[in-house]
């Protein structure tokens, strides 16, 4: 890619709410703009599954509300990226953002890469993730229909979350350290009058713990000491979610912009912080308020500010990047019932356009089908991803004795295993990371450090990695595509991704009470997202 193609004039580091609108006005003002999320479009609200607070729109759920800014800030212009921010240059007028995927150099800098949930600390809390403590209910709700859950947390995301997993759970309690909710009336009377939900203030959890899996409680109230047990049957097991809310993504400014104690950045009326032509919106901030509401609030005014502060800088140095191309009008209606039809939007398949335009070697998508509506489902979306592009072919693997089925493996034209294979069908937030496996696969694929790229090709052992996921979980993306790029590049490794929900006995097998889970040879368990070196680490320790 050439140098000029690798210029912007504003570089946004986080691809939710507040990047997603920052991006539409500065791409609205003529300026190129380009997008970094290392996960998936959207944030933290995507997870959230009712917004109801969101001015004009009504009722929605919050991956359609951010869709829609992405559409929006794709039409006007701006370029996308997953890749992940590893440091910043901010020094003189050009400044550097170097990723995973290599360096970028912009006049301006937006950092809006939102917060993750906190932990409390418990004890065994670090032990169970993934064994019965999450912080999902998106992505775990399911894993504990009919069974007992605790919710610790009496903020917003508690009481809502709370009522949601009552779809699934038996029964909730709700356990708060402080005198009583801390979140609105109207959210917290949901929850309270829920005849499925019991609130108990002033209480602690000081202890979970069992065997493979959660099985026991213990809690204290904080006026009285009283301790209070809770065990599961026997052979039977229960969740406790944790929703105390969230701690900034601020590391990557550590040491550059000033920051408060509790690690979020310090900015001035106009989204400033003390760096000159670096920005900062959303949940990182400061603020008295953390709602996607005031999230795209920061993203309009930090866009605003980075318009005067690149103009003139523009005008000082005579750099300037290519304008933005806008691509179609703003959509200012649902898709044609044309664009409906199939798996596949028009959204995805326009990203499948730009990833199938720069794959250097054809594939073969073999699908393995069983008896199961599922493998119906696999077939149409492979003969949909085919009639796209002629480096891409389908094989029907009748004669089979795929243990589990229905999947898709990758092979390449010489009928050699690239190692990628997705067990169900790639849709939700796999689908993403589905393509980037074909790219990765086909080549060149995503860029990674030579010194990464030696210690994969370095494995001297076979290594069979499954990684079980929920279509519905943000967080599984990152593992998925860790795993795959792996294998892509090492010839020791296998990476089948499965969705847990089709293959019930994987997880019980494997005790998954949380997504994303990894398990390397059949033996070591993992729970929870993690970058690449992340995963080449623990593979190098087996």
């Amino acid at each position: 890619m050439a140098d000029t193609e690798r210029f912007y004039d504003v570089i946004i580091i986080g691809g939710g709410p507040a990047g997603l609108s920052a991006a539409i006005y500065l791409c609205r003002a003529k300026y190129r703009v380009l997008v970094l999320e290392k996960e998936s479009f959207g944030g933290q609200i995507t997870i959230t599954h009712e917004v109801v607070n969101y001015p004009g729109v009504g009722l929605c759920s919050g991956k359609e509300l951010t869709d829609t800014m992405y559409k929006q800030a794709s039409y006007f212009g701006a370029d996308f990226l997953i890749a992940e921010a590893t440091g910043l240059q901010l020094e003189g007028d050009v400044k550097i953002v170097r990723t995973n995927r290599g360096e970028y150099r912009c006049l301006g800098v937006l950092l809006a890469t939102g917060a993750h949930p906190r932990t409390v600390g418990f004890k065994g809390e670090e032990e169970y993730k993934g064994r019965g403590v999450a912080y999902c209910a998106t992505c775990d709700g399911e894993f504990f229909t009919g069974k007992e859950v605790f919710v610790i947390g009496g903020g917003f995301a508690a009481a809502e979350e709370s009522v949601f997993l009552t779809k699934f759970a038996k029964h909730v309690t709700i356990l708060i350290r402080g005198e009583d909710f801390s979140c609105a009336a109207a959210v917290a009377d949901e929850a309270r009058n829920h005849e499925k939900i019991d609130v108990i203030t002033n209480t602690e959890v000081e202890e979970v713990s069992g065997e493979n899996v959660i099985a026991y409680i213990r809690y204290r109230n904080l006026l009285t000491g009283e301790i209070t047990e809770y065990r599961a049957a026997q052979g039977d097991r229960f969740g406790v979610f944790v929703f105390v809310g969230y701690a900034p993504e601020t590391d990557l400014v550590k040491g550059i912009a000033d920051l408060n104690e509790q690690g979020y950045v310090i900015t001035d009326k106009t989204q400033k912080t003390n760096v000159d032509g670096l920005y900062a919106a959303g949940d990182i901030c400061v603020k008295p308020l953390r709602q996607v509401v005031t999230a795209t609030s920061d993203g309009a005014l930090a866009a605003t500010e980075l318009e005067k502060y690149v103009a003139k800088v523009q005008e000082r140095t005579g750099l300037k990047a290519q304008e933005p191309s806008i691509r179609e009008k703003v959509p200012q209606k649902k898709e044609t019932e044309e664009e409906q039809s199939g798996l596949l939007t028009a959204a995805m398949k326009e990203q499948l356009e730009t990833v199938f335009a720069k794959m250097e070697k054809p594939l073969v998508l073999k699908v393995y089908p069983d008896q199961r509506s599922i493998s119906d489902e696999l077939q149409k979306y492979v003969e949909e991803l085919i009639a796209m592009t002629d480096k891409l072919s389908m094989e029907i693997v009748k004669e089979n004795t795929e243990e589990y089925a229905p999947c898709v493996r990758l092979f390449r034209e010489d009928d050699s295993y690239t190692g990628l294979a997705f067990h169900g069908v790639p849709g939700g937030h796999e689908f993403t990371s589905f393509v980037l496996g074909l790219y990765n696969a086909a080549g060149p694929g995503q860029m990674l450090d030579d010194e990464i790229k030696l210690r994969i090709r370095s494995l001297k052992k076979p290594v069979d990695i499954k990684v079980l996921v929920s279509l519905s979980c943000t967080m599984c993306p990152d593992l998925v595509v860790a795993t795959q790029h792996l294998a892509a590049l090492g010839d020791k490794v296998v990476s089948e991704v499965f969705d847990i929900s089709h293959f019930e006995s994987l997880k019980n097998k494997y005790n998954v009470m949380s997504v994303p889970c990894m398990v390397i040879d059949d033996d070591q368990v993992y729970f929870g997202k993690k970058e690449i070196q992340q995963v080449l680490e623990l593979i190098e320790k087996q």
